[in-house]
């Protein structure tokens, strides 16, 4: 694999995952407890022996930059390397990625000078464990232009994702972005030609792209360049390639799911406790997900009574009662809590028991959650002070709103409390 180069989208502002994006660029955002959203895409290239990789981006770099320094690094014998590559100014071009296509194309010069032949494209904010060698493999025996990655799903998903339509001989003939209710009829298609069988051919008609493309290095740089008005990938590239390049589609059987949504990130995250083995496990030595090694101590857990859960190291946990819940390295939990479907983030550094430099109304508040709170049903960031007797419930079931000078946002109905944030003794949500 060591002709392809790997090209990881980081995204825009990463709106729709805001306000976990508020101080971090979307692959920094952590992941059940230990991880951050880069270490899939990464580590499934370093599990495929794929170790030339740029990351592309343009907001909020320096958590992940300082994650991925801490985290990847290959030796000069290897050949490897890990880059992020931010949007720049130059003479050429003076504006910021105005898409996925369009922030490729500005690296494009960089690109070809490296010795590769095909060009993986990555997408940092989904959750799965993909082979690529198994993927570039059928790639290269097609001889085809372009391969996307691609799964069945049903009606219910695939209005928000791109959908193709395929021939009888396996080439996408036709691809749809996130296509309209008209438009959905006309791409539902006979998904047994992927090998379904009839009952899972009628569940899920329809055939998605996952963001994963692996492109012939001529390939991408002649549509690249002889389209400049083409900006995105989805919207723009892939319908002109289908009609005017050899397309085809691989069949991924494993678990995947779109985490750019405040909504699918809590539930993604969630499902990984909701059973012995989940539809998708960072158990697996055959294939790990690697992320920073931070030599934690172990966790400390104190007469308390947890179920369903994942703890992550480093965490002190006092006479409570955690449930569904995901707790985050260094997380501290006092005395008589009860956190239920909650994923606590953790923090990045432990502070002593006296608190300094705090006014009057935040005295003595620290990082983690004080005794006899109450947590349903929330998104808990990065080194918060959540104080005594605080209740978190959202009990009129707001769906959305600001309170960012409060410390914490509603989004789908999910309450997040901001990164640093202070929530006062006795508050309630």
């Amino acid at each position: 694999m060591k002709k392809v180069l790997a090209i990881i989208l980081g995204g825009g502002a990463g709106t729709r995952l805001y306000p976990l994006t508020k101080l971090r660029a979307k692959p920094a955002v952590p992941l059940a407890g230990k991880y951050r959203l880069i270490d899939i895409p990464i580590s499934n290239c370093i599990n495929a022996e794929i170790q030339k990789i740029y990351i592309l981006t343009q907001f909020n770099s320096a958590s992940l930059n300082r994650h991925l320094t801490h985290t990847y690094n290959f030796t000069s014998f290897s050949g490897g390397f890990i880059e992020v590559l931010a949007a720049q100014q130059t003479k050429d071009n003076s504006s910021w990625f105005q898409g996925t296509a369009d922030a490729v194309r500005q690296y494009l010069w960089l690109f070809n000078e490296s010795n590769v032949d095909e060009y993986l494209i990555l997408s940092g904010d989904h959750l799965y464990r993909m082979d690529y060698s198994n993927f570039i493999r059928q790639h290269r025996s097609t001889n085809a232009d372009i391969t996307l990655a691609v799964v069945p799903v049903d009606k219910k998903r695939a209005s928000y994702l791109g959908l193709t339509k395929m021939n009888n001989q396996g080439r996408i003939i036709h691809f749809s972005e996130k296509p309209t209710e008209n438009e959905l009829d006309q791409m539902q298609c006979e998904t047994s030609i992927l090998g379904l069988n009839q009952e899972q051919a009628e569940k899920k008609p329809y055939i998605a792209s996952m963001g994963i493309y692996l492109f012939n290095k001529e390939v991408l740089t002649k549509l690249l360049k002889n389209n400049p008005e083409q900006t995105d990938f989805g919207k723009e590239v892939m319908p002109s390639a289908a009609m005017h390049c050899d397309l085809r589609a691989y069949l991924f059987r494993g678990y995947w799911e779109d985490i750019g949504t405040v909504r699918a990130f809590y539930e993604a995250n969630l499902a990984l406790n909701c059973q012995p083995n989940p539809a998708f496990s960072f158990y697996n030595e055959q294939a790990p997900i690697y992320t920073r090694a931070r030599y934690l101590p172990p966790t400390k857990v104190f007469d308390s009574h947890i179920t369903k859960s994942m703890i992550s190291e480093g965490c002190i946990i006092k006479s409570c009662r955690i449930h569904n819940s995901i707790l985050g390295i260094r997380s501290r939990i006092e005395m008589n809590c009860c956190i239920e479907d909650t994923m606590v983030m953790g923090a990045d550094f432990y502070e002593s028991s006296i608190i300094k430099n705090f006014d009057d109304n935040h005295k003595m508040i620290p990082i983690g959650i004080g005794k006899n709170s109450l947590i349903k049903h929330a998104i808990i960031d990065k080194n918060v002070r959540i104080g005594e007797n605080v209740t978190i419930l959202n009990k009129n079931n707001i769906q959305e709103s600001n309170c960012e000078d409060e410390g914490f946002y509603i989004c789908d109905g999910i309450v997040i409390v901001i990164k640093n944030a202070v929530i006062p003794d006795g508050t309630v949500i």
